[in-house]
C-alpha cells in the first residue's frame, strides 16, 4: 500500500524540479541556443551591449579587450559595429577578427581578468602605468598601441576665490592617488611652483567621488571626469574650471597592453586589430556621418544617455596611426611629448612622493612597437595630429591675460647681456620645456625680470630681451609656435624679495613662466 507523501516531501520535489529547470535554462543560454551569448568570464562587469544587428560570435578565438566609460576607445568599438563580437563587424568582415569590448569600470576587477585570461588586452593610462606595471610583472605586459589624448576628459574644479595654481597653497584638494587625475594634478602643481607638500590632498576612490567631495563642500577644489565637472559648477555656485586636458594637452594618454606570451602568439591578428582600429579613428576624425555613428555605438555600449557619450568623444583626441608613430618616438622629427616622456617623468614623480618602487622596468622593456612600424596606413587622414597655431596678440593685451600657473626660473645672463649660454639652455629644458609640451595647447607668457642696480629703463629693455631670447630658443631648439609667446619685460618693477641683500636681487633676477587663459 503507498504512503501518503508529506507536506516536507513535496516540499523537496518542488524545489528539486525548480532548480532543474533553471539549471536546463542556464545551460542553454550560455551555449547560445537562447540567444544568451558567450561568457566572457569577467566576474563584476557591467556588462555590453551593440548596436549592431548582426548575429553575436562566440568562441576561444575571440580578441576581448577591456575597457571602463571612456570616449577614447571608440576607434575600435566603431570599427567593430558595437561592443560585441558579430558578423557585421569590420574586424570580422575584413580581416576575420572576431573582437569583444567588455565594459568594466573597477579596474581591480578587471585587472584580475587580464591576469587570469578572460580578458586580452587591457586599457591604461601611460602616466599611471608606473604604479601598476610591478604588480603585473609576473605576466611580462607590453604596450601595443596608444588609443588616446584626453582633451577636455579630465579638469581640476575649484570653488570661489581660486582662480590660479598658487591659489591652491594650503587648500584641500580631492583626488584619486595613483590615476591619471593625480598625475594631472602633479603636473599643475609643478607648473605653479608648487608641490603636493604646499596643498591638502584628500584621498578618494576614484574620480566620481572626487566630484562627490567638490559638490558637497568638503574640499576647496577637486580632480574629476567630464561631464562632472559640469556638474560640480552648477551644484557649487561660483566655482570654475581651474584648467583641464583641453590645455594640458598631451598628459594624458590611454594605451592597451597585453602579455608578451599573447603578443607572441597572436601577431597576426594584433596586426590586423591596429589597422583597424587605426582606421576608425581616422574615419571618425574626418567625418562627421561617421563621428555620429560612432556616439551611437557608445550610447549603446556604455548604457549612457546621448549627450554623455557626444560629450565623451569630443572630450578626447583618437589618435591615428601617425600620432602612434609619434607616441612610439619612431618619428625622427617630432619634437612633442612621447610614450617614453610620460613614463619616465610619471615614475620619478611617484617614486620621490614613495607611492612606487624604484625599480620598475624601463621603457623599452614595457614597449612594444612593431604593430606601429609594420602597418601600411597612409595619407593624410592617418596623419599625426597638427600641432595647435596661435594668432598673434599685442603686447597690450597679452600682458591682460589672467595667469592659471606661475613658475619663477632663475637663469643666469652675463651682466648687461641676453644672450643664452649653455648652462642657461639647460635650466631652461630642466624646468620648463616638458611644462610647455605637456600644456601643448595653452599660451605661454615669459615675463623678464631685474633687480634694482642700474637704470630702470635700461633694466626693462634689457628684461625684455631676455625674454625674447627664451623664447627664441624654444621656437628654434623644439620647434613651439613663436605666436604662441608673450613677451613682456618687467625689470626691476616686480620683485618677489627684498632688494637690499644680495639674496634678494639674486631671487629678483630671474624669468617668470606663465600659462594664461585665452
Amino acid at each position: 500500500m503507498a504512503k501518503r507523501l508529506t507536506t516536507f516531501s513535496k516540499f523537496l520535489i518542488t524545489l528539486l524540479v525548480v532548480a532543474g529547470v533553471y539549471f536546463g535554462f542556464t545551460q542553454l543560454q550560455k551555449s547560445g541556443v537562447l540567444g544568451g551569448g558567450s561568457d566572457s568570464g569577467s566576474t563584476g562587469s557591467t556588462g555590453s551591449t551593440s548596436s549592431n544587428s548582426g548575429s553575436n560570435l562566440s568562441g576561444d578565438d575571440v580578441i576581448r579587450i577591456g575597457v571602463v566609460t571612456w570616449g577614447g576607445y571608440a576607434g575600435g568599438q566603431y570599427f567593430n559595429e558595437g561592443f560585441e563580437a558579430n558578423t557585421k563587424s569590420r574586424f570580422y568582415e575584413d580581416y576575420g577578427l572576431k573582437v569583444e569590448f567588455v565594459l568594466n569600470d573597477d579596474v581591480d576587477n578587471s585587472l584580475n581578468a587580464w591576469k587570469n585570461g578572460d580578458l586580452d588586452l587591457h586599457w591604461y593610462t601611460i602616466d599611471a602605468f608606473p604604479t601598476i606595471v610591478n604588480g603585473l610583472k609576473d605576466f611580462n605586459p607590453v604596450v601595443v598601441w596608444q588609443a588616446d589624448w584626453s582633451r577636455g576628459g579630465d579638469a581640476i574644479v575649484a570653488r570661489r576665490g581660486i582662480r590660479s595654481v598658487e591659489d591652491l597653497r594650503g587648500k584641500k584638494i580631492a583626488v584619486a592617488q595613483l590615476t591619471p587625475s593625480h598625475s594631472f594634478l602633479l603636473w599643475l602643481l609643478d607648473a605653479g611652483g608648487l608641490t603636493v607638500d604646499d596643498v591638502q590632498l584628500v584621498e578618494v576612490g576614484n574620480a566620481i567621488d572626487a566630484a562627490s567631495a567638490f559638490k558637497s563642500q568638503q574640499v576647496d577644489a577637486a580632480v574629476v571626469w567630464s561631464p562632472d565637472d559640469e556638474e560640480c559648477l552648477k551644484a557649487v555656485t561660483g566655482s570654475t574650471v581651474l584648467e583641464s586636458t583641453k590645455s594640458a594637452s598631451n598628459i594624458i594618454a590611454d594605451i592597451f597592453f597585453a602579455k608578451e606570451e599573447f603578443v607572441r602568439n597572436n601577431r597576426d591578428k594584433l596586426e590586423k586589430l591596429y589597422e583597424g582600429w587605426m582606421r576608425g579613428a581616422a574615419e571618425i576624425n574626418n567625418s562627421q556621418t561617421s563621428k555620429n555613428k560612432a556616439i551611437d555605438i557608445l550610447t549603446s555600449g556604455l548604457g549612457v544617455p546621448r549627450e554623455f557619450a557626444e560629450t565623451a568623444i569630443n572630450n578626447v583626441r583618437l589618435v591615428t596611426h601617425g600620432d602612434n608613430e609619434n607616441f612610439f618616438g619612431l618619428n625622427p622629427d617630432f619634437k612633442g611629448v612621447t610614450g617614453e616622456n610620460l613614463y619616465l617623468r610619471m615614475a620619478k614623480e611617484y617614486q620621490k612622493l614613495g607611492l612606487t618602487e624604484a625599480n620598475i622596468p624601463s621603457w623599452r622593456q614595457i614597449s612594444y612597437p612593431q604593430f606601429v612600424q609594420q602597418a601600411n596606413l597612409t595619407g593624410e587622414n592617418n596623419a599625426a595630429e597638427a600641432t595647435k597655431e596661435f594668432s598673434t596678440v599685442s603686447d597690450n593685451e597679452g600682458a591682460e591675460k589672467e595667469a592659471i600657473a606661475t613658475k619663477r626660473v632663475s637663469i643666469n645672463f652675463r651682466t648687461g647681456e641676453y644672450q643664452l649660454d649653455e648652462n642657461a639652455k639647460y635650466i631652461i629644458d630642466l624646468e620648463f620645456v616638458d611644462i610647455a609640451k605637456a600644456f601643448g595647447n595653452a599660451r605661454i607668457r615669459i615675463e623678464g625680470n631685474t633687480d634694482n642696480v642700474g637704470n630702470r629703463a635700461s633694466n626693462v629693455r634689457l628684461s625684455k630681451q631676455r625674454a625674447q631670447s627664451v623664447a627664441d630658443y624654444l621656437v628654434s631648439e623644439h620647434g613651439m609656435d613663436p605666436n604662441r609667446f608673450i613677451i613682456i619685460g618687467n625689470g626691476p618693477d616686480d620683485p618677489v624679495a627684498d632688494n637690499t641683500t644680495d639674496a634678494g636681487k639674486a631671487k629678483n633676477r630671474r624669468t617668470d613662466f606663465e600659462l594664461v587663459r585665452e
